[in-house]
């Protein structure tokens, strides 16, 4: 039977017993480990909204009137396999359903953030050429590899006696002007109202002037077109010929001329309703 060797382990050198027997310098060593440690706390890198890469896209593809089946073999199937190609790709995920495609194109963990915007552009390249081979009718596809973009700070405008249209001047302004500060990458304005005119049209006067609806959107539509006119040769100088006519306010588009079969010709605010 073998003994264990004593003389052996008691030659090792124990920290422990070490400590005990030096408990001055124990206690010294001690203190300076708490005061680097306290200093090095404060020089720990601090980031109010650290950068994160979202190794993640989405490729969108919408076929109006189509089956889930018809754009799961028609769509989806030529994206995926065009995906494939990519380099560093992770996972591919679909989502098909009537009239529309989704494909979740996900890049591996360990591919470095600075070689991501690369990548996407190789994503859009190579969907790109199958979009000639796509069925006719199918809208897209689109990209959108910025889903995962977060906002520091979101500021909300109000007003009192402004147009909205006033707001929205006001509103790009302040986008501009915070473009210019340090760090800021991007800037959006969400909620604007677009600047919209309906007309409606009285069919009791329609019918009277013996028109219908889609003569007087195509009389506006000509009236309002903006086509060019021709150069006028001045010698060593050329000068571009416009026609003047388009609709730059309310009004002029309630005064554009609308002409009758019977034959008559009235203002636009004659048939309105």
């Amino acid at each position: 039977m073998n003994l264990p060797n004593h003389t052996a382990l008691g030659d090792r050198f124990n920290i422990s017993r070490w400590a005990l027997e030096h408990p001055a310098l124990t206690r010294y060593l001690m203190v300076v480990l708490m005061l680097m440690g306290f200093a090095a706390y404060f020089q720990l890198g601090q980031d109010e909204d650290p950068p994160f890469t979202f190794r993640a896209m989405v490729i969108q593809a919408s076929w109006p009137g189509a089956t889930a089946q018809q754009i799961a073999d028609q769509v989806t199937d030529k994206i995926e396999k065009s995906l494939q190609d990519v380099s560093h790709a992770d996972k591919i995920r679909s989502f098909t359903k009537p009239g529309e495609s989704i494909t979740v194109f996900q890049l591996k963990d360990n591919v470095p953030p600075k070689d991501v915007p690369d990548l996407w552009y190789q994503v859009r390249k190579k969907v790109g050429e199958v979009r000639p081979f796509l069925p006719q009718g199918v809208q897209g596809p689109f990209f959108n590899d910025e889903y995962g973009d977060v906002f520091g700070s979101i500021y909300a405008l109000s007003s009192d006696g402004f147009s909205r249209e006033e707001v929205r001047e006001q509103a790009d302004h302040v986008r501009q002007a915070l473009l210019q500060v340090k760090d800021v990458a991007k800037v959006e304005i969400f909620g604007i109202q677009p600047e919209k005119l309906y007309i409606e049209v009285s069919q009791q006067r329609l019918a009277q002037l013996g028109l219908d609806f889609t003569q007087v959107i195509s009389q506006i539509s000509a009236q309002n077109a903006v086509e060019s006119a021709g150069l006028l040769n001045a010698g060593s100088a050329n000068f571009q010929v416009r026609v003047q006519g388009q609709f730059t306010s309310p009004e002029a588009l309630a005064g554009v001329p609308i002409r009758a079969v019977n034959p008559q010709t009235g203002a636009l605010h004659g048939v309105l309703g």
